[in-house]
């Protein structure tokens, strides 16, 4: 298949792809597939099956109940499937137990994957440089189940990366994350104002630490005026960062 011939690689697959809003399998299916998985190993002929952002079946032969399934079919004949995130400490044999392995092409994992031609994808490194060297070459980039890139082009709707670069302070007035968050010792106190600076007490030494923080969903990442970064999570009414657990007092 030539490069212009990818423009129409399974767009009627892609459209029901994007406008799965019944939450119906899809199948990509007579691949081969470089799992990375140390049980099951790379197949020949094989489908791969997810619904939503998590793989459910990899393996030959799935195809036989995509009718059954209503699963969406794309053909990817003379095409491997390569995991998009690689878990490099696997390929350099440092992780002990198959537990340990992230990234994989298995069963109860997040789908991302890459589509590329046979002959670019002697094996994993070599299909993620396919994206990098000849991405107009990609069949199909999947994240979390979600088409990113699709027969060498940019999927219509598909999420932008955040601009590079320090954000600018945004108002946080009314948020109710705004206070002084104390650890369960009472050592550390850490104050998020609403401008978006941050001042922390840490056992009775006040301004041991102050800088910038910026929240995203549960995520708060903090710029020291010192110049490191560090983060923490909001789990319910509690604040976890660095080792310590902090409510607002």
């Amino acid at each position: 298949m030539s490069i212009t011939d990818t423009v129409s690689w399974n767009a009627e697959a892609l459209d029901e792809i994007l406008s799965n809003d019944e939450g119906r399998p899809v199948l990509f299916t007579n691949a081969r597939i470089l799992t990375m998985d140390p049980l099951i190993g790379t197949m020949i002929g094989a489908d791969l099956l997810f619904v939503g952002s998590l793989i459910v079946g990899v393996g030959p032969a799935i195809v036989t109940a995509a009718g059954d399934d209503n699963a969406i079919v794309v053909d990817c004949t003379g095409l491997t499937i390569a995991p998009a995130v690689v878990d490099t400490v696997a390929l350099a044999g440092g992780r002990g137990h198959r537990s340990e392995y992230v990234a994989t092409l298995t069963p109860g994992n997040i789908p991302d994957f890459l589509v590329v031609p046979d002959e670019l994808a002697a094996d994993v490194p070599s299909a993620v440089a396919a994206l990098m060297t000849v991405p107009a070459q990609v069949r199909a980039l999947v994240a979390a189940g979600r088409p990113v890139l699709w027969a060498g082009a940019d999927v219509p709707g598909r999420a932008t990366a955040p601009e590079t670069g320090i954000p600018a302070a945004t108002d946080l007035t009314g948020s109710p994350r705004v206070g002084v968050w104390i650890d369960r010792n009472d050592f550390l106190h850490q104050e998020l104002t609403a401008d978006g600076r941050y001042d922390e007490t840490r056992g009775g030494r006040p301004h041991a630490y102050q800088g910038r923080y910026w929240i995203d969903g549960d995520r708060i990442d903090y710029l020291d005026d010192l110049g490191f970064w560090a983060y923490g999570v909001f789990q319910g009414d509690e604040l976890h960062h660095a080792g310590y657990v902090m409510k607002l007092g």
